[in-house]
This record gives C-alpha cells, structure tokens and sequence, in this order.
C-alpha cells in the first residue's frame, strides 16, 4: 500500500504540473482552474441550481459559492429564480460568460491536441487507454458491463490478466500462467462450437472478466477460466458467468458440469455453492509455486 500511495502521488505531481493545474491563469486565461471548471460545467448545462453544480464539480458549497460570486460581480454568471420553484435558484452563464466559456473550450483543446501531437499514434492510443483505465477503475459504477463470445486478441488477455492477478493476490508463479495458456491454446485448437463456449465481459470496451465451459466427455463439461478484474467485482458479475455457464450446458445436453478451484478462493467458492455446485474431493498440491488445496466440485444438471 505504501508503494502504491507514493506512485499515485508521484503521477499528481506530475499531471498537476504537465496540465498547468498550478497556473493562477488556466490556459493563460484571466481565469483559475476552479473558476474555469465552474464555466465549463455551466456551459455545457444551462439553469442548474449550486447544489447540483458541487456535486457535479465535488466542491463544498462554501467554497463554491465564493467562486460563483466572484464570477457574477465580473458579469459571466447570472441566478433566476426556478419557475416550478421560487425558492430555488437556477445559474446560467451570461452571453459574456458563454464567450468565456467558447474560448476556454477552445484553449483547452488546442492545449490537449499540442500536449498529444508529439506523440506517435501507438503511444496515444495507449494513453487514452490507461486514462480510460483510471476512470474506470475509480468509478466502477459508471461503466455497464455486457457478455460477448471471445474474439482475437481475448485469449492473449487473459493469460496476462491471469497470470498478473494471481501473482499480485496469491503469489502464485509463472507455472500457473503456464497452466492458464495451455488450458486456453487446447481450447482455441479444439474449439466445437456446439457444445464449448466463451464469454468476455466488457465494460467501456475493455475486457473486466472471462470464463468459458469446455467439454469433458460426453455427458460432462468443465467450467473453466473464471476472472473478474478488481474494479468490476462486487457487483454481480462472476455469478452472472457462471450463471450462463450452467445455462449453456444444459442446453448443450451435458448431464453435469465441474470445475477445479482451491480452497483460497473464497468469493469464487461462494458462488459455486450459492448456485448448487457441491465438493466432490481435495488435493494438497505445490504445482504454481507455493502450497495450496485444490477442489473438484460439480454440479448436477
């Protein structure tokens, strides 16, 4: 935790920095950051009331309400009273404020377009990925996530998000990621279509959770490959796949679905029993690097 607190710190200072966050005049405007934000929200939403506006921006209301009447005494925003409720009021910008506004907007995207230019088309593609990754990860909620089958480049994903996951919450080794790409290569080889299937879970057009069944024998298919990425847990979604797992099976004719997990992976577990899945046996093994209880559980369809 302490590493990860001085990294996002460092990446603040940075961005404050790189962005100008720090200038007195924001885009070398008459106007500071806070200011400039209260102008771009009103911009983009007219006759909302301060309450709604702080909770948009994040502002306490008292600081808030300063910048509001400083931008009002320079004749950029206005108040009238709501006509559903005279009690409340409803701020708009002035049309000097709206030319502020226009002008702001602008400055911002020259700025950003200046700030990418130099940038090769790979390396902005990749930033505007690891920014989207930020907002996704910090507000998880904003993002719906949809089921879809797997598609090229799916399965090199998930042996890396396997193999980084497990390293980082279990410490399991790189013969676990070994596991992860034969389990995956053997699928994509012998993939049958009828009675195997795939779901990627996507949130904003990136992949946040994978599983897939594959058959064992004739009567028995196998859940395998279960992940949910940290930033979409919590909301539902591993026993969503599984959930889509059981029902493919059973359309697919197979009598019984099982699966391999361990002992420690107590949210995975939870969903399996939830849903009627039972411990069938145990096994005490070494196999990704430190020692662990695999289980075999199944579920009768």
């Amino acid at each position: 935790m302490r590493s990860h607190v001085a990294a996002v710190r460092r990446f603040n200072r940075f961005y404050t920095r790189r962005i100008g966050a720090l200038s007195d005049h924001h885009l070398g405007s008459a106007f500071t950051l806070p200011e400039a934000r209260v102008l771009y929200e009103l911009g983009r939403r007219e006759n909302v009331t301060a309450t709604a506006l702080g909770r948009e921006l994040d502002l306490d209301l008292g600081y808030l309400s300063r910048l509001l009447q400083s931008l009002k005494r320079r004749g950029l925003v206005q108040a009238s009273a709501s006509a559903d409720d005279a009690r409340q009021s409803l701020l708009s910008l002035t049309a000097k404020g709206g030319k502020a506004y226009a002008s702001l907007d602008d400055g911002s995207r020259r700025a950003m377009g200046a700030m990418l230019a130099p940038l090769a088309g790979g390396e902005r593609a990749r930033l505007v990925q690891a920014l989207s990754t930020v907002e996704r990860v910090l507000e998880p909620k904003a993002a719906k996530i949809r089921l879809r089958p797997h598609r090229s480049g799916d399965m090199g994903w998930m042996v890396h998000r396997h193999g980084v996951l497990y390293k980082e919450e279990y410490g399991w080794g790189q013969r676990f990621e070994g596991l992860v790409a034969e389990v995956i290569a053997r699928f994509l080889k012998n993939f049958d279509a009828k009675r195997e299937r795939s779901w990627i879970a996507e949130a904003d057009g990136q992949p946040v959770g994978s599983v897939f069944v594959v058959k064992k024998n004739e009567t028995t298919a196998q859940l395998r490959m279960l992940l949910i990425e940290p930033q979409a847990r919590g909301q539902g979604l591993g026993q969503r796949l599984v959930e889509e797992c059981i029902a493919f099976s059973r359309k697919a004719g197979y009598r019984r679905l099982m699966l391999w997990t361990h002992d420690n992976l107590t949210a995975a577990r939870a969903i399996y029993a939830k849903l009627g899945f039972r411990r069938v046996r145990s096994e005490r093994h070494r196999h990704f690097g430190v020692p662990v209880i695999g289980e075999y559980w199944e579920l009768e369809l």
